[in-house]
């Protein structure tokens, strides 16, 4: 059996389609996937990009681009009543239901439903308080729990960061990252053996030296 490391962020809408969509892809193919909370945040930071919401033009496609992929896919999606927000409460909360750092899939489900469906407030106190009830029967009880969610994400993202993982959604396998929602196909292309990953191309094409003159872009 294939395990998949997906590496997820709530406050991603692509990430939340590909959660949508991942069934679709493995279908037929014997694996296991672990659902592991990432600060996407702090992987942007670390390759100095601004995101999509750091660029006007780009954070207006981007909010289009996902409510359509969204209607097309058949999954719901609505642009939350803030975005970007930070998601720590949310990353958190799943990892408040962890022993090891990673969520099964009820719990990821819940957590993008909470965002992405009917618009609403993400942090909204009283949203919060119904996503717990929510999860009450996912949560652990002991005391240590909240400081663990704390340490439990602070490693997730670290271990994400060293395995080259630059953003989510972000599936990892065999030590290959397939990144996106458009990464999927490629993925399942993967996992069933498509002679392409048997060549010398999946390095090659990673080899390709820059024609541009460093600082100049």
């Amino acid at each position: 059996m294939r395990e998949i490391t997906f590496y997820l962020d709530f406050v991603s809408p692509y990430a939340w389609l590909a959660f949508a969509k991942l069934p679709d892809t493995l279908e037929g193919i014997s694996c296991h996937v672990r659902y592991r909370p990432v600060l996407l945040g702090a992987l942007l930071q670390q390759h100095g990009n601004p995101g999509p919401a750091g660029i006007a033009p780009k954070r207006a496609w981007t909010y289009r681009h996902a409510e359509w992929l969204g209607q097309a896919q058949g999954t719901p999606l609505q642009i939350p009543q803030q975005h970007p927000f930070n998601p720590l409460p949310l990353l958190r909360l799943a990892l408040a239901c962890s022993d090891d750092g990673c969520i099964n899939r009820f719990t990821a489900d819940a957590l993008f439903r909470h965002v992405w469906e009917g618009g609403g407030d993400a942090l909204a106190p009283e949203r919060l308080a119904a996503l717990r009830t929510r999860l009450a029967e996912q949560l652990r009880s002991d005391a240590q729990a909240p400081a663990r969610a704390k340490e439990l994400l602070r490693a997730n993202t670290d271990a994400a960061l060293e395995a080259g993982v630059f953003g989510v959604p972000t599936f990892s396998v065999d030590g290959h990252g397939f990144f996106g929602l458009d990464g999927l196909p490629m993925l399942g292309a993967y996992l069933r053996g498509e002679p392409w990953f048997a060549t010398d191309r999946w390095d090659h094409a990673a080899a390709v030296p820059s024609g541009l003159t460093k600082g100049l872009a």
